[in-house]
């Protein structure tokens, strides 16, 4: 690999997993005690799963963000960034609507946000 591909790998590996920790830091503080209360489906996993399950999945966000930015060409790869840049945005914003607001109605609705920027930038993606 380049030393120019390798340098976005990593930037694009440290931005996704900065926005995770972001996310993390809302998250901490009700995680223990707020979200204990809730009625959760029986579905739901543990706890300590899913914060392994949210560290790989950023990990294979930056990983598309890297794929994404060494092989799209500028203007079409300048959307597709963009689109996941809002999205990542929207990801922070949901642990801080749901999570540190303690809020599941400003939650869900940040949720379809997030899921519109989603499709969107899989969309871009796939280009």
């Amino acid at each position: 690999m380049k030393l120019h591909n390798l340098i976005k790998l990593i930037v694009s590996l440290l931005i996704c997993q900065l926005a995770g920790g972001l996310g993390s830091i809302f998250t901490s503080q009700s995680v223990n005690s707020w979200y204990l209360t809730l009625n959760k489906p029986a579905i739901t996993p543990p706890g300590s799963f899913i914060g392994l399950v949210w560290t790989i999945l950023f990990l294979l966000m930056g990983y598309a963000l890297f794929i994404i930015w060494i092989k799209i060409n500028k203007k079409e790869g300048k959307k597709a960034i963009l689109f996941f840049s809002i999205q990542l945005v929207l990801n922070i914003g949901w642990s801080f609507c749901f999570f540190y607001l303690q809020n599941p109605l400003a939650g869900l609705v940040e949720i379809i946000f997030l899921w519109l920027a989603i499709l969107v930038t899989i969309i871009y993606f796939y280009k």
